[in-house]
């Protein structure tokens, strides 16, 4: 687990968001307040939009691909 300052935190973002990648990210405030940053994988397909309701199926989706890459 590593700890970064607020500071360094903001000044790094980047970098911290790899490492939560693989294990658990302290960041710490002047005040002595400690956050903790963790990543959380989503279950989700990227494809899923709330609001919008499709009955398009991934074999739909793939030959829809297919199809685009022949032309």
């Amino acid at each position: 687990m590593q700890t970064f300052t607020y500071s360094e935190a903001r000044r790094r973002l980047a970098d911290v968001l790899d490492i939560a990648r693989h294990e658990e990210v302290l960041i710490k405030r002047r005040g002595g307040e400690t956050f903790s940053l963790k990543y959380k994988e989503s279950k989700r397909s990227p494809l899923d939009v709330r609001g919008i309701k499709t009955q398009v199926t991934l074999g739909d989706i793939l030959q829809v691909v297919r199809e685009s890459r022949e032309r």
